[in-house]
């Protein structure tokens, strides 16, 4: 009886640490299998995140360059002075062909194209409409640099931070006088470069806001000169 019940023991034993290994390994398996479960998880830097931050800047800057182009339309009509209508059709022109470029570089993307203004640059353009002779002139120029200031900066979140340093160094040693040198000629050999990216979308649109930098600092340079003749105009 002794020896069988020694016998029944250690069989017991053997048992229970064949069990235990069994589910120790079943585990591990389940554990290492984890991240495989998920083939299509992205990460904040994956895909998915670059498309819905692409959704957001292409909107933003496309209501940007609509805003430009309606108040300028407005400026054709109402403005007293004739530079500043002068610069209210450089910017239906230039801002018009950018908005069209950004528009087909998204088109056929899962990216939505703003139909209309949103409520506060339509409040900002009907009160523009309201304003007369010198009085729309200012307002006009006050809008037009507020509005070309956040675009830089909007355009800024989409470029190489060395090169951009590089070109803004550049244009403080050519400029000579406070006059910004023309981007198409004196500023070719300095080139402002666009973030890099993986997705073949966002770097596209990281290119266009490359080109489109250099064309919007020298709008906001027009508008400043607008300003600075304005304010000379209304001390005389």
């Amino acid at each position: 009886m002794g020896r069988t019940r020694l016998l029944l023991i250690a069989i017991a034993a053997v048992t229970i640490v064949t069990s235990g290994c069994s589910k120790t390994e079943g585990s591990k398996a389940t554990s290492s299998a984890a991240p495989g479960a998920r083939p299509g998880a992205v990460g904040s830097g994956g895909a998915g995140a670059n498309v819905k931050s692409d959704d957001d800047f292409v909107r933003d800057v496309a209501i940007k360059n609509m805003a430009a182009i309606e108040l300028s339309r407005v400026a054709l009509d109402k403005a007293a002075d004739l530079h500043v209508k002068s610069f209210a059709q450089t910017m239906i022109d230039e801002h018009g062909a950018t908005a069209n470029k950004l528009k087909s570089i998204v088109s056929g993307q899962p990216i939505e194209w703003p139909a209309q203004l949103d409520d506060r640059n339509r409040k900002a353009a009907d009160e523009l409409t309201q304003k007369q002779g010198g009085d729309f002139d200012r307002a006009y120029i006050k809008t037009m640099l507020e509005g070309h200031q956040d675009l830089a900066a909007k355009l800024e979140s989409r470029l190489d931070v060395q090169s951009l340093e590089d070109w803004k160094t550049a244009v403080a040693a050519r400029a000579d006088s406070n006059t910004l040198p023309d981007p198409k000629s004196a500023m070719r050999d300095v080139q402002v470069r666009p973030d890099k990216s993986d997705h073949e979308l966002t770097m596209k649109i990281n290119q266009w806001a490359a080109d489109a930098y250099p064309v919007t600092q020298k709008h906001l340079d027009a508008v400043r000169a607008l300003e600075n003749a304005a304010k000379k105009g209304s001390t005389n």
